[in-house]
């Protein structure tokens, strides 16, 4: 996927700050489905199934927060970008949970979103990709999800699969504890020894300081 074929959703609840920056967009992207607020957001995401999101926080109806939640109950994968004024720690805190692509703050410029949407490309097209080279003759097929070096299969168990394709999908970011919680252990506890152990065990099977640690926020490749 390139840029100029992006399907893209943006919902912003001001029309004088929406029209011109949708329109101007539509000259670098294929498609611009525009929302006036969170619930229509979430029934045009319903019906276009975007490529991408560029959503506003504070929206009548159903603000920002509350839409990205929704459509990340079903759906970890599509990129979204989050534009807002305000800088407060509680807007901060909900939005790291949504595992967003950006988080920018008004007043934005042009080329500012369009290196966001570029990044969101860049996301699509990794998930396409089957095969990812790793690093060291390794590689990981994600659709057999299979690991390998120099093409010697390594057996993975299926939190192991989980945790690595979390990783991979989310490379360029830290995926936090909390997202870890939600995606693999979903209704069960995650517990520090259970986390931990799942790493270790991991990391015997992959290069030496693949995985990364952030003491207390999560992990990264």
């Amino acid at each position: 996927m390139q840029l100029k074929t992006l399907r893209l959703l943006y919902a912003e609840d001001e029309p004088n700050i929406r029209k011109p920056i949708a329109d101007t967009l539509r000259f670098y992207v294929k498609e611009v489905i525009e929302a006036k607020d969170g619930l229509e957001a979430l029934e045009l995401y319903k019906k276009h199934e975007p490529d991408a999101i560029l959503c506003d926080i504070l929206m009548p109806r159903m603000n920002g927060i509350e839409f990205v939640t929704n459509v990340r109950e079903e759906d970890h994968n599509t990129p979204i970008v989050m534009i807002t004024a305000h800088t407060e720690k509680e807007y901060l805190l909900s939005a790291v949970e949504l595992h967003l692509e950006h988080y920018l703050v008004k007043p934005v410029t042009l080329p500012e979103i369009i290196n966001a949407l570029k990044t969101c490309v860049t996301k699509i097209n990794r998930s396409h990709s089957t095969l990812c080279q790793l690093a060291h003759g390794y590689h990981y097929d994600m659709h057999c999800k299979r690991l390998t070096y120099e093409d010697i299969p390594i057996k993975l168990s299926k939190k192991q699969i989980e945790f690595l394709e979390i990783l991979i999908y989310n490379c360029h970011r830290v995926v936090t504890y909390e997202e870890l919680q939600h995606r693999i252990w979903k209704d069960d506890v995650m517990t520090d020894n259970a986390i931990r152990s799942l790493v270790i065990s991991l990391r015997k099977k992959l290069p030496k300081d693949f995985i990364n640690n952030l003491s207390g926020i999560g992990y990264k490749l």
